[in-house]
Order: structure tokens, then C-alpha cells, then sequence
């Protein structure tokens, strides 16, 4: 049996432990999305509307949070948008299609709240398939002006960005202190930093930009 339901209260500190699983060593040598995930909740940006968990057979297995943010056109009309993160499957549910009906279930929500752009900093390789596609092709780009390879956009209505150049503006809720972050690492239980390919792959990914 299959749940996806808002996140509650006393679901935090399983769901920051099935962030810190999905994430461990994926990226770096451990993570710091679990605590983003714990600093998240009580920032102003944090829409817990669209903090989500899936249940399987009533355990949690994986869970979708969302933040709210802007974008701004050449004229300095502001856009309000979405993004989301951590995205979290425990990885012995993963490649089973949870995430998929996860993120799915989540972006008719965000329709249902009135937003129609989601913007994201993932691997191309796991939003495609999800309607993601470069920020180029929408043609918003950071404030540099530049198209970050990682940064991806998804229209939830057809059109709504129309061409116009969009700049877009990431919330501040994901500026960690990574002092702080590994401080509340130190408290849970111990993992093993290593490295991984993924590692690589993900610099490869954050570090390249779209001409």
C-alpha cells in the first residue's frame, strides 16, 4: 500500500534520517542535506504545503520539500516560482518508481496552490524524465548571467515563461553553514565518508555551464 501525505510533526527526525541515507556520500564525502532539511522547516520561504512524504505499507520510504522563490525579466517584473530539495528515496526503495509518483503527486499540488514554474539544481540525468529541461531552453539564467548545466527548469503550465530573459534569484535557506551542519552530523549515528563516482560526476555537473 502506497501514502503520500503532508509531512507532520513527529515525522521530522525520520524524515531527516532518510535524507541523510539517501544523500550519504553521493555528492561529497557525507552530506548536509539532512540538515538542510532540519534549518528548512523554519525559514520564511519554506512551504510546508508541499512537504510531502510516501508511505509504503505505512513506513516512510522517502519524502519531497519545497521552497518558494523568484524570478525576474529584464523590466524587473517579478515571477513567484518554486523549487525543490531534498528529494529523498531510502535507497533500498529507489529505482521503483517512488520518486517518480512523489514528485508527480507533488507538482499537481503546486498547481493546485497556483504556481506554474518549478526551478531546480540536480543532475540532468534524473529530472529529464520528469519535464525538466536546461535553463537555457527557457532561457533563465543567475544572476551572472550565466546557464548553469545543473540548473533545470520545469513549466507546470504551457508557455508561462514565453522567451523573455528571466534571472533567476535561489532562496536564501540554502546558504548552509557547513560548520554547523557537520556539528549536527557529530550527533547522530556514525557513518563512513568515502568516496564515490557520483562525487565526480555531480562536480562535473555543478561546475559546467551552457554556452
Amino acid at each position: 500500500m502506497i501514502e503520500i501525505r503532508n509531512e507532520e510533526k513527529a515525522d521530522y527526525k525520520k524524515v531527516e534520517e532518510i535524507t541523510r541515507k539517501a544523500f550519504w556520500n553521493l555528492y561529497i564525502p557525507g552530506c548536509i542535506e539532512h540538515y538542510l532539511v532540519h534549518v528548512m522547516r523554519l525559514h520564511e520561504d519554506f512551504l510546508p504545503e508541499l512537504a510531502l512524504v510516501i508511505e509504503v505499507d505505512n513506513q516512510i520510504i522517502g519524502n519531497i520539500m519545497y521552497t518558494k522563490t523568484k524570478i525576474i525579466d529584464e523590466s524587473g517584473a517579478e515571477k513567484d516560482i518554486l523549487t525543490f530539495g531534498p528529494v529523498s528515496i531510502l535507497p533500498e526503495y529507489q529505482r521503483k518508481g517512488y520518486g517518480k509518483k512523489l514528485m508527480e503527486y507533488s507538482f499537481e499540488q503546486a498547481v493546485a496552490l497556483g504556481y506554474d514554474v518549478i526551478v531546480i539544481f540536480g543532475s540532468p540525468n534524473n529530472y529529464v524524465s520528469r519535464g525538466f529541461k536546461s535553463c537555457k531552453k527557457y532561457n533563465v539564467c543567475l544572476e551572472n548571467g550565466t546557464y548553469p548545466a545543473a540548473m533545470l527548469v520545469k513549466e507546470l503550465k504551457p508557455d508561462v515563461l514565453d522567451g523573455r530573459k528571466w534571472v533567476y534569484h535561489q532562496s536564501p535557506v540554502f546558504e548552509i553553514d557547513e560548520q554547523k551542519a557537520q556539528r549536527f552530523d557529530a550527533d547522530l549515528e556514525s557513518l563512513e565518508k568515502k568516496y564515490q563516482p557520483s562525487q565526480e560526476e555531480f562536480y562535473i555537473h555543478s561546475h559546467s555551464i551552457i554556452q
